[in-house]
Parts: C-alpha cells; sequence; structure tokens
C-alpha cells in the first residue's frame, strides 16, 4: 500500500469499553472518540488490534448492548472512504461477522502482514503468541473450542452477557495480564516472539496490543517490536507517517 502525500496509519487497541462500569467506560470512550475526530483529517487507514470492548459476543440475531458512540464514529470514517481493519483480542475473541456486515470492517482472528511504502509491519492483538501468556493460552483452547461457543450461545443474552461480563473484569486470567509491569528485553514474551520470526523472514515493525503496556523494543538491526499500550492508564497509540513509525500519547486524559 502506498501513501498519499500527508497521509497516515494509526493503530490503536485495548480501549476495553464496558468495563469497570459503564459510567468510567463512557468517559474514556468519549475520549477515543474525540481521538478519532482528531485523526480523521490525515488518516489513510486505521487499524484497531483488538479488545476494543472488554466483552463481546455476537448471538445470530443479537449483539451486546450499549458503545453506539464508537459504533457510529467507525461507521462514519469508514463510509467517508478511511480504510479501517479490526484484529481480534482475548476479550472480543467471539466475534463474527457484524463488523463486516454492518460496518464494511474487516476483521482478522490472526496476525497479518501489511507492508506500507515498501516496510513491512507484522499486526495482531498478541495474545497467545510467544513462550510465555501460559495461562491464558490454556484458557483460549477451551474459550474458542466449538463446543463451548455452542454451549454459550444457548444461555439467554441477558444471562449469558450479565455472567461474561462479571467474568472479563473480575477474572486475571482470562484477560492474559495478571500484572502488568515490563519485564525486562530479555523476558517480554512478544519481543522474543518477534526476535524468533526475524530468523525466517524480515518485518520492519512487530505491533501488538495485549500487555496494555507502551514499549518500544530493538528486536534486529533494522526491527522493533512496539506494543500500543492501552486506553485505560496510558492513552497511547501509533502512527506511521510514510517514513517513520512512532508511539504517542495523548496530550491529555481524564
Amino acid at each position: 500500500m502506498k501513501l498519499p502525500e500527508g497521509k497516515k496509519v494509526y493503530f490503536s487497541s485495548d480501549n476495553h469499553l464496558g468495563a469497570p462500569t459503564h459510567s468510567e467506560s463512557l468517559k474514556r470512550e468519549k475520549i477515543f472518540i474525540s481521538w478519532l475526530d482528531h485523526i480523521k483529517t490525515d488518516a489513510h487507514a486505521i487499524f484497531l488490534l483488538g479488545d476494543l470492548f472488554d466483552f463481546w459476543f455476537e448471538y445470530r440475531e443479537v449483539v451486546p448492548k450499549g458503545f453506539v458512540r464508537t459504533l457510529g464514529k467507525l461507521a462514519e470514517l469508514k463510509d467517508s472512504g478511511i480504510e479501517i481493519y479490526y484484529f481480534v483480542g482475548n476479550h472480543d475473541l467471539w466475534m463474527k461477522d457484524y463488523f463486516k456486515d454492518e460496518l464494511n470492517i474487516p476483521v482478522f482472528y490472526k496476525p497479518q502482514v501489511f507492508e506500507f511504502n515498501s516496510k513491512k509491519f507484522f499486526l495482531g492483538h498478541g495474545d497467545g503468541l510467544g513462550p510465555g501468556d501460559k495461562g491464558y493460552k490454556r484458557m483460549k483452547k477451551v474459550f474458542t473450542h466449538p463446543v463451548s461457543k455452542w454451549l454459550f450461545k444457548w444461555l439467554h443474552p441477558d444471562l449469558g452477557v450479565r455472567l461474561a461480563k462479571h467474568l472479563s473484569v473480575k477474572n486475571k486470567l482470562i484477560s492474559g495480564d495478571d500484572d502488568a509491569k515490563f519485564l525486562g528485553e530479555d523476558n517480554e514474551w512478544l519481543a522474543q516472539y518477534a526476535k524468533r520470526k526475524l530468523e525466517d523472514e524480515h518485518y520492519d515493525y512487530f505491533v501488538f496490543g495485549h500487555r496494555h503496556l507502551p514499549m518500544e523494543i530493538q528486536v534486529g538491526e533494522n526491527s522493533k517490536y512496539i506494543n500500543l499500550g492501552d486506553w485505560i492508564a496510558h492513552y497511547t497509540f501509533g502512527v506511521f507517517d510514510g517514513n517513520e513509525f512512532s508511539l504517542e500519547k495523548l496530550n491529555k486524559k481524564p
């Protein structure tokens, strides 16, 4: 993809809208909407790298209540010609075709490779990759099993969504993030994953979410691993201007 002059690519992850309460989530959602309004003037593409919602499950005819400001803004930006791509995270891994059908936004369930101005990006949420995250990896096998999804869909949405929201907020094993502290370059499992991928093929940037910590780690002579942080404590996001990638922070937050 060749970026038009003056256009940029934006990257965001881990909003966890809906948590821990509706009122607290709404404050963050309005800030996110304001950011989307701000970047629409020069955004060529926007990548949402997972966990936009703290919980999301699509029944055949039902989706979770709320988030109308976010969904409406994404629809507006997509209709205006801005490309938007959604990557499923560990809190919204039961997403199906709602974004594709209603918003015309493609949804990816595994990491993908994109190229902008001859720079190669390896993109994904980051959950379940690399040598760590063992507790979540075990839980993911349960959650993604067809029988688990089949059983859950038979719960009435009022019960199913309420139960899932409670578990999503309370259970750190489900989140895969027991303690969001920097582990050191040699122990960050997504950085280790990136280094292993570089043994087979060159990538300029590995961009992930999931860890809730903004970080940049040099994983090769000309390769970087970037974690986008979150919209809960850090309010950070990524920007590629056609030449360089930068990790940026909102000047104002609640």
